[in-house]
């Protein structure tokens, strides 16, 4: 490259403008890198602002979706007991409702409050119940039972009997401050009333562990209990009696240590502060069943609604503060969304992130902060009031954005070594190339101006792209060496031009003699007559252009109509003529019409048995085979012999090329690598085929035409 760079011959002080392509190329380059970084770094900050401003916006919807669900009943609830909730669903501990009571004898309502409330616990089988205490304890100080199960035909205790083990009954223990107490309550059937295809009365005794109630024993004053059972079964398939159905109950449950407590002379303390250490155990029992049909002890229960839900709706990073007012910070409820799960990130990242400034009006306070505290919301409950306070963190915004922007850093660093790349394939591989030969070209320029030249000709002129720039000078050195072409090219044409000339003079002297062999011939059946029209068309051929290749690649070929069955038979017995004994025809099943010249075929059938007569062993046959299709017709023409080299297969049929390895003939040296390429050439312009192939034993050509039926 440095001898390029510094040619021998004297070159010209070139001024800047000679360089003026190569400055702005190597510009352009450094100018797209840069804006490729620029427009990554405003991407990556309209991308900060769309997400802080999306996240401001979920931040507003999660304050209010929490508010909302805080004052919902069910939010209520699980803020109320929220002090209380230490263990999971079982065993049952009572709850504190949002409400004073429940209305326990009507089941629409019951229903409603507690599905309101939330307060139900959800087993696997489908059943449910809900322990809970009015916020009021002056309206009683119960315990209030409501849930569901799925039963068969409800069968119901006749007044005066006393054994319990034949009627569906609910068995309920509660274990608190020490003391266990324990109630049996079996169903007595009432008319049915509305939908409800059957309903009654839970009447309760106290327990004494068997099945027995005592003829002494009576109902506890203040208990209340009812059962619902509806008339669709649980399985469509099945019919009642016998199908399960679901069996909704409401109880009342008096507790004496509430009642005692409200007439007490020290402040009523409510709830009770031992709430979530009270433990209540709700079993139903069927006729004549080992196992109870609903025990609120089954493991797998879900947990009525609490805070845990709440936090759930919160966006990751983002916390709330609940704190009773009046009382200290050490009280206040803390809700916590789910950490920040950012992928891995660039510390640079992070550090180019919060450094792009914001231009929403507010945000840039917020976003140094990291934190977006939302001022404080008033819960008004049954127990007090409740100041909610919510904080985002936009630390976690940044933190994905920049896991985003560590994933899209490698596109942008393929990018970049994209471009980095290209500068360098064109900076090796054109400009220092394009420089070699601009100084080159101003050498050359240089030194033929200051030389003594000839005119030139005008008829291809580049001298209109002159400049003084690197295309310019190129243009220049071009004009001066595509003169010195056109010289050239001028020369050569006249000496083909002459030689031409001196083809068509030996063609004519050539054809003199012919016509008088034509006299001499001139009968049909003279085997002389078709071998002299032969030779007259091969002059006409070879000898009216200056080439063999373009005389063949210009003649024109008829295409007629030919039997090909025939014209094999013709060739095989006429084939001695030509010197060229012991041609064989294996003949066909008859008459096979195909489209082709029979001269321009003779011909190149000849010059086929002619290269297997020389490479053939003396004495061997040469095969003439003819097979057929509806389509085409195939003619194969095989000798012993000597096989062609692989490599030359596909490449005897192109003009001047044969076998190196096979002895040529004498005295036929100047016309070696010729016959098979007239052969292919006739071939083609009949419409046909012509392939070489080695055989076990010598080598095969074949002849493919186009049969005309």
């Amino acid at each position: 490259m440095k001898r390029l760079l510094r040619p021998a011959l004297d070159m010209p002080r070139l001024g800047l403008p000679a360089f003026r392509l190569r400055i702005l190329v190597r510009s352009v380059f450094v100018l797209l890198a840069l804006a490729t970084l620029a427009l990554s770094v405003v991407l990556l900050k309209e991308e900060k602002e769309r997400a802080w401003q999306s996240y401001q916006r979920g931040f507003e919807r999660s304050q209010s979706e929490v508010m909302a669900r805080l004052r919902h009943p069910s939010g209520q609830l699980a803020l109320l007991n929220a002090a209380y909730r230490s263990q999971g669903a079982t065993p049952l501990a009572p709850l504190l409702l949002p409400y004073s009571a429940i209305d326990f004898d009507d089941q629409n309502k019951a229903q409603q409050a507690v599905e309101m409330a939330g307060c139900s616990v959800q087993y696997p089988n489908g059943a449910s119940v809900c322990a809970a205490i009015g916020n009021n304890p002056y309206a009683g100080g119960f315990i209030y039972l409501v849930g569901s199960f799925y039963a068969g035909e409800l069968i119901a205790r006749e007044r005066g009997v006393l054994a319990l083990d034949s009627v569906h009954r609910a068995r309920i223990s509660l274990d608190m401050r020490g003391s266990t107490s324990r109630w049996v309550a079996p169903f007595e059937a009432l008319a049915p009333q509305g939908t409800v295809s059957t309903r009654g009365r839970l009447t309760g005794f106290v327990d004494n562990g068997t099945d027995t109630l005592d003829a002494r024993a009576r109902p506890v004053r203040d208990f209340r209990g009812w059962l619902w059972q509806n008339g669709q079964c649980r399985d469509l398939a099945g019919s009642p009696p016998d199908c399960q159905r679901r069996t909704f109950y409401s109880i009342r449950l008096p507790v004496e240590l509430f009642r005692e407590a409200l007439f007490q002379k020290q402040p009523l303390v409510w709830p009770p502060e031992d709430l979530g250490a009270m433990r209540l155990r709700v079993e139903m029992l069927a006729p004549g069943a080992t196992s109870p049909l609903f025990d609120s002890n089954t493991p797998g229960a879900q947990p009525a609604a609490s805070l845990a839900d709440v936090a759930r709706t919160l966006l990751p990073g983002e916390r709330v503060q609940i704190r009773k007012l009046g009382a200290s910070d050490s009280e206040a409820i803390t809700l916590k969304g789910a950490d920040v799960q950012a992928g891995p990130s660039a510390p640079w990242l992070i550090r180019l992130i919060s450094w792009l400034p914001l231009d929403t009006p507010g945000a840039a306070a917020d976003a140094q902060a990291k934190e977006v505290p939302a001022g404080l919301d008033i819960l008004d409950t049954s127990t007090g009031n409740y100041a909610i306070t919510f904080t985002g963190n936009l630390r976690g915004v940044e933190e994905g954005l920049a896991a985003v922007a560590t994933r899209m850093s490698w596109y942008l660093g393929a990018m970049l070594a994209a471009i980095a790349l290209a500068w360098l394939v064109v900076e090796i591989g054109l400009i220092r190339r394009v420089t070699a030969l601009t100084r080159r070209a101003a050498a050359v320029s240089y030194n033929v101006q200051e030389g003594h030249i000839g005119p030139r000709l005008g008829d291809l002129e580049v001298s209109d792209l002159r400049g003084s720039d690197e295309l310019g000078i190129l243009a220049g050195g071009l004009a001066d060496l595509l003169q010195r072409v056109k010289d050239d090219l001028q020369r050569e044409q006249l000496r083909a031009q002459q030689e031409r000339d001196m083809w068509h003079a030996v063609g004519h002297e050539i054809m003199s003699p012919l016509q008088s062999l034509m006299v001499l011939h001139g009968g049909a059946d003279d085997p002389g007559h078709r071998y002299v029209q032969r030779m007259q068309q091969a002059v006409h051929v070879l000898y009216g252009t200056a080439s063999p290749a373009e005389a063949l690649q210009a003649a024109d070929v008829a295409q007629g109509r030919l039997d090909l069955d025939a014209f094999l038979r013709h060739v095989a017995g006429n084939a001695h003529f030509a010197g060229i004994d012991n041609v064989v025809y294996e003949g066909g099943a008859g008459p096979v019409i195909v489209r082709a010249d029979e001269f321009a075929l003779e011909d190149v059938v000849t010059h086929i048995l002619r290269n297997a007569d020389r490479y053939r062993p003396t004495g061997s046959p040469i095969v003439l085979t003819l097979a057929a299709s509806e389509s085409t017709a195939s003619a194969t023409l095989r000798n012993q012999g000597s096989t062609i080299a692989e490599d030359l297969l596909g490449r005897i049929f192109e003009l001047g090329v044969s076998d190196p390895n096979l002895p040529a003939p004498q005295g036929d040296s100047q016309h070696r690598g010729q016959g098979l390429f007239v052969a292919k050439t006739y071939m083609a312009k009949m419409g046909g085929t012509i392939n070489a192939r080695n055989t076990a034993d010598g080598v095969a050509f074949a002849l493919t035409f186009q049969r005309l039926g």
